[in-house]
Parts: structure tokens; sequence; C-alpha cells
């Protein structure tokens, strides 16, 4: 028993890690039917993940109801809304037209936009703290981001004919470069993490630690 809790999901990891990774340096149909048969097994185990993720979050709430937990009543109002439509969509099917696809349509479309509407006001609480010119570094951005949201509108064209063209320089120069920088890094950091579980040394994926 300690051996399948502990020893092979190392093992399996550095197996089909090692798999994975040399089969991209042969080009050959026992690699490509490798890589293909691995991707359907990923969606059917991506189908088994929902499960459990719906399991634990119907789990959640109910611990909520069960405790009378305060704003209990989102939870109700969760359990019901995933009852209900998970009943129509059986039973209707999602598609336009039927009562699944209404609520799909003028229910969570609606409340999708609006929560999204409310984050945008986060941001610009954010970028109001963030832009306060108190170091040069501050004042750059401030100044930056002020040509670009200035140069992206039509009023930008009223003030000046070059402030677009700065603009558009700015997004495709200065702010290229990092974004690419930021890709980078975020690369750098996916392939010492697959490195790491690979040989073992990362082991959170276990429920603890390394």
């Amino acid at each position: 028993m300690q051996f399948f809790r502990k020893q092979f999901p190392v093992l399996l990891a550095f197996v089909m890690g090692m798999l994975l990774f040399v089969q991209y340096f042969v080009p050959s149909k026992l690699s490509k039917g490798f890589y293909e048969g691995f991707a359907d097994w990923l969606i059917v185990i991506a189908g088994f993940a929902a499960i459990f993720a719906i399991a634990s979050l119907l789990h959640y709430h109910m611990g909520k109801i069960r405790k009378r937990v305060l704003g209990y009543g989102f939870s109700v109002i969760t359990i019901v809304a995933f009852i209900q439509m998970l009943v129509l969509g059986f039973v209707f099917h999602y598609r336009p037209g039927t009562p699944a696809g209404w609520e799909y349509q003028w229910l969570f479309v609606p409340m999708q936009a609006t929560m999204f509407a409310t984050l945008a006001f986060f941001i610009a609480s954010a970028a109001f703290r963030a832009f306060r010119a108190r170091t040069w570094e501050a004042l750059a951005l401030l100044l930056a981001g002020l040509i670009v949201m200035i140069g992206r509108v039509p009023i930008g064209e009223f003030i000046s004919p070059h402030l677009s063209t700065f603009s558009d320089w700015i997004l495709n120069n200065p702010n290229m470069a990092g974004y690419r920088g930021i890709l980078l890094g975020v690369a750098l950091a996916q392939i010492a993490i697959a490195v790491r579980i690979i040989f073992g040394i990362e082991r959170t994926y276990m429920g603890g630690g390394d």
C-alpha cells in the first residue's frame, strides 16, 4: 500500500514524462500514435477530474448549509441552480431555444458580463494606487499609461496626431519586450517544474510537500 501511495505516483510521472519528452524528438507513426492515445486518455482523466470537482463543490456548499454558516443562502442558490441546470441540460440539451439555452443566454452570460464589469472598477482602483508618481519609475509608468489610453481613443487624434503613433510604439516595443520577457520566464519556470516532477523532486501533486 505504501508503494502505491508514495513510489508509484513518482514512477508513473517519471515514465510518462520521459516517454512524452522522447516522442517529441522521434517522428514516427508509433510516437504519433502514442501521443494521440495519451491525448485521448487525458480527456477521459479530465472528465473524471470534473466529476470529483463537482462532488467537492457540492460537499463544500452542503457543509455550509448544514452548519448554517453566515451567507449559506448563497450555497442554497448554488446547489439549486446546479441541479436544475443539470436536469434541463439532460432533458432539453444545451441548444438555442431550449430552456437550458435560454438560461445560459439570458442569465449566465449577463451575470458573467456583470462580474467582469465589476472587476473593471477594482482594476481601475488598483491602477490609480499604482500610478501615483512617488518615484521616477511610477512617473514613467503613469506617463506611458496616459499616452496609451489617450492615444487609443478618438479624442487622442484631436489632441495630437502623433499620440496614436507614439501609443503604438509603446505597445509594440517596450510593452512587447516586457511581455516576451515574462513569457520566457514562465516557460523556463514550467520547464523547471516539469523536470522536478519527472525526477521526483516536486511531489506537491501527491497532496503533500516536497
